[in-house]
């Protein structure tokens, strides 16, 4: 009857330390592998680096884009600006233009 009693203390206790073994294991593995774990924090990083590189190309294109349409507005008017998009919105050319006709390859 001692040995059933002190047996069954024994499993129980192993069972409770293996219990708790697996949640310390669990909650460990997702601390690492887990949706904001430490894999999950470098990938976000890499995200970060590649917007902001994409955030600043796009910021440029921004501004030359404000800068040809600042040669356009009414009130000073670039003509040189004025003739290049005119002629390349109605597909036109002057006679006296050298043009070369690029074919794809």
């Amino acid at each position: 009857m001692v040995s059933r009693t002190r047996l069954k203390s024994l499993l129980t206790g192993l069972a409770l330390y293996t219990m708790a073994a697996l949640i310390v294991g669990y909650f460990g593995v997702n601390a690492y592998t887990g949706k904001y774990g430490l894999n999950a924090r470098q990938e976000l990083d890499q995200e970060i680096i590649a917007l902001t590189s994409e955030l600043a190309r796009l910021k440029r294109e921004r501004m030359q884009g404000e800068q040809r349409v600042s040669l356009l507005r009414s009130d000073r008017v670039d003509p040189d600006m004025l003739d290049e998009r005119a002629r390349f919105q109605l597909d036109y050319a002057n006679p006296r233009d050298l043009v070369r006709t690029v074919t794809p390859r």
